[in-house]
Parts: structure tokens; C-alpha cells; sequence
């Protein structure tokens, strides 16, 4: 049988047996030891035509693998075929029209560095070795999105393979209902294999500001950080990290440099009047600095688990809850501001839903142990689930294990509906399901 794929693909097809099959199939979360029948390491749209026709053929279940982040790790089928997108990771960057075209297999660190050659940018994650696909297609929030909008909201056009194995381009002109899917509904209609983004303007001028509070002083402080996001420029993006001795608030700020530091004097003013921080850290650094600073930090692996909230406010209620983190096998909390340029998008325009989120939280845990795993992912979801009550919804992105009840916190019951038949139009057998998974509605 492998013979057969081989000859169908340029890339090559990995095996059990094969030296570098383990390293293959290995990605970002260290709980994911799954072992695919067939990896195939596409070089071309060509090859990941062939590869979904073979596994289709064969009933093979297919997973997706850019860089390989997603918490779940669908990107790694038992017994099924891998399609490895990492050999197709070009970047081609056209200053004049301000435009990027990526292919499927790119990292973020690729499309930061090659648009910053010409003084341009488009939002992206904030870890260079996530996988533009990936982030893409479920949203993507990064450091720009206040300014520019979601990663998704910045694709002009898709060149996507179906589960049939035809290669489509979706835009506003064509193929509509597909281009409005792919934009937050993760990888539910296709393999997509370029991307092609808008690219806006960016000197590379950055700023990060932390104040530090022990953890059980930081209350009054927290409440007079939130309350700053609703009037916060959109060049900056209000963060907030809370571990197991220590809660740092501030912000991030993408753009003039002197502007940024005039903000930032304020923030720390009201912040302090609330509470005196122990430590202050500001730091100026360029824009590709700023997003690999924690590529180290989020590096390869760890075993992970998460869970995560949307809310469109944070009462005094609910930051009593966030900062009720017990224990040093709690996880660790981070939050991060949404609004501006993510909520001119009107709800309906794309997949992405909850446009009104005023912040993000994500309760991340992370370990080597594997005697670990019950304990870790226990002590996030008993952490998680008294923030359910004040929450609006989730990040499909962020999502775990919550299956059919973590899609209907992703999407509201009208965008939900309409995925579905988006769904039974380029994927009616359901074909592409490791993923947080959208059924056909005959499914």
C-alpha cells in the first residue's frame, strides 16, 4: 500500500519502521503519542491532493499537521494518515500591494520576518513556531488584532483542498459560504494550502509593561487594570498573568514609541493608586522580538492541558474567582484584552463569534511527569469551572476535551447552524473530523 502512495506523491511517505518517523509524528504537546499508519510530507497542493484521494480511498482517517500546536494534537490519527505540511512553509511578500502569500505548512516566524523586511506586518500569534494554519483558521489573536482585527479577518483568499480532492480558491468573490467557514471555523472544510493575507504597516516598535504584585495583594490593583480596557488605544493590548506567587498586570503597546511610554506612565499611575506593584519591568523591543519572546517559555516538549473563557466584562465577582488560583499544580493563568478592530467585525461576517469578548483567559498547565497527567488536568478544570458562570463563551483555539458542548461555548446557535451547512456542502461525510469537529447535519 505504501508503495501505491509513494508513487502518487513527490514528498515522501514516512512509516512506522522509518528512522525519522517518531520525530515526525511528534508534536507541541508531549500527551500526544499517537502513531499514524502513513506520514506523508507534502511538498506541494499537488501531493496533499493525492494524499487525501489515497486516505479516502483506503478509509483512512486524516489529520492535518502544520506546526503541529493544537492542544489536542488531531493533527496525529491513530492508525490513520498524516498530512505533513511542513515542507510547504514559502512566505512571498508583495510590498506594493501589501499582500502575503503563504502556504499551509508556514510558521509564524516565517511571515513576521519576511514581512518586517519591507516595514509591514499582519497579526499573528505570539509564539514564532505556531503554524499560520493552525491560528488562521480558528481566529487567531495576536498582538496587532486590536489594531488590524483577527488573523482570519485579514485573509483576502484561501486555496483550499476538499475532501473530494478539488482545489478551490475561497474569497469575498468566490466561493463565499467556504471563505466565510474558513475564517473561525478551524479545519472542519479542508486542507487549506496558501493563504494569502493583507499586510499593513509596522515600524516594529514595541513595549511591554508589567507591574508585580504578590498574589494575594493584587485585588484592587486587577479591578483598576480592567477597568482601563474600554478607553485603551488600540495600539496597546491590556495583559494579565497570574501564578503561583506572584500576578503581573499591564499591557503590551505596538506601535510609536513615545506614545506608547506616555500610556504607559498613566496605566502604572491608576494601577499604583490602587496598589503599589513590588516590581515594575518595561522593556522596549522591536516587534520580532516581542513575538518570540516566548518561544522558549512555550517550547516543545511539555506535557499540556487547558482550558479557557471568554468574557465580555470581568466583575469584581469574577476577578475574586481568576485570582482564587490554589496550590503550585494549579495552572497557570494568563488574560489577555480583545476590542478594538476584532469588534468592528460585525458577529455575522465570519465563523469567529463573540465579537463583544472583552477579555480572554486561558488556564494553561504544563509538565513533564507523566504520572502527573490526572492531576494536572484535574486541578485546571476544578480551576476553570467556577469561571464558567461569568463567562460568555470560548476560543475554539483554546479548546480541549468539552467536544459538542465546547463548540456551542466557540459558536453562537445562528453561526453553529450556518457552519453546519457549510459543512454539508464541502464535507458532507465528514471526512475532515479530527479537529473540534462540525457534523455534517445528516451526521
Amino acid at each position: 500500500m505504501s508503495t501505491k502512495l509513494q508513487a502518487q506523491v513527490s514528498g515522501r511517505v514516512l512509516e512506522p519502521d522509518h528512522d525519522e518517523y517518531d520525530a515526525a509524528r511528534s508534536v507541541w504537546n508531549a500527551m500526544v503519542d499517537r502513531r499514524p499508519r502513513f506520514i506523508v510530507q507534502c511538498t506541494g497542493t499537488a501531493d496533499v491532493v493525492a494524499a487525501i484521494r489515497f486516505a479516502t480511498e483506503h478509509d483512512l482517517e486524516i489529520g492535518v499537521r502544520c506546526g503541529g500546536h493544537g492542544i489536542v494534537g488531531h493533527a496525529v490519527p491513530h492508525d490513520g494518515l498524516m498530512i505533513d505540511l511542513r515542507s510547504m512553509g514559502k512566505v512571498d511578500i508583495d510590498p506594493e500591494r501589501r499582500r502575503a502569500r503563504v502556504q499551509g505548512g508556514a510558521l509564524l516566524g516565517s511571515l513576521d520576518v519576511a514581512a518586517q523586511q519591507h516595514g509591514l506586518a499582519t497579526t499573528a500569534g505570539n509564539v514564532s513556531h505556531t503554524g499560520v494554519g493552525g491560528l488562521t483558521l480558528g481566529g487567531g489573536m495576536g498582538w496587532l488584532a486590536r489594531q488590524h482585527g483577527l488573523a482570519c479577518d485579514n485573509v483576502v483568499a484561501f486555496e483550499v483542498v476538499t475532501a473530494a480532492g478539488e482545489v478551490l480558491i475561497a474569497s469575498a468573490e468566490s466561493n463565499s459560504d467556504l471563505y466565510w467557514g474558513l475564517r473561525g471555523g478551524g479545519g472542519n472544510f479542508g486542507v487549506v494550502t496558501e493563504f494569502e493575507f493583507v499586510l499593513h504597516p509596522e515600524p516594529g516598535f514595541a513595549i511591554s509593561a508589567e507591574l508585580h504584585y504578590p498574589a494575594g495583594g493584587a485585588r484592587e490593583a486587577m479591578r483598576r487594570w480592567r477597568d482601563l480596557s474600554p478607553d485603551a488605544p488600540r495600539q496597546s493590548t491590556l495583559t494579565a498573568i497570574i501564578g503561583p506567587d506572584t500576578v503581573s498586570l499591564g499591557l503590551v503597546w505596538v506601535g510609536d514609541p513615545a506614545l506608547g511610554a506616555a500610556y504607559i506612565d498613566e496605566v502604572d499611575q491608576s494601577i499604583s493608586a490602587a496598589a503599589e506593584p513590588v516590581m515594575r519591568d518595561v522593556a522596549e523591543l522591536s516587534y520580532l522580538d516581542l513575538q518570540t519572546r516566548n518561544d522558549d517559555l512555550e517550547g516543545h516538549a511539555w506535557r499540556r492541558y487547558w482550558k479557557g473563557h471568554f468574557f465580555t466584562e470581568l466583575g469584581d465577582e469574577a476577578i475574586d474567582a481568576v485570582l482564587a488560583r490554589d496550590g503550585d499544580d494549579a495552572p497557570n493563568v494568563e488574560i489577555q484584552a480583545y476590542g478594538g478592530a476584532i469588534a468592528d467585525i460585525g458577529e455575522h461576517e465570519t465563523a469567529f463569534s463573540h465579537r463583544d469578548t472583552a477579555f480572554e483567559l486561558v488556564a494553561a498547565s504544563k509538565w513533564t511527569d507523566q504520572s502527573e497527567d490526572d492531576l494536572r488536568i484535574a486541578t485546571a478544570r476544578a480551576y476553570a469551572a467556577p469561571l464558567a458562570r461569568f463567562a460568555s463563551g470560548a476560543y475554539v483555539n483554546s479548546l480541549s476535551d468539552e467536544g459538542e458542548q465546547g463548540l456551542r461555548r466557540a459558536y453562537s446557535d445562528a453561526q453553529l447552524a450556518r457552519l453546519i451547512a457549510v459543512k454539508d456542502v464541502y464535507d458532507p461525510a465528514n471526512v475532515f473530523h479530527l479537529n473540534q469537529n462540525i457534523r455534517p447535519g445528516s451526521g
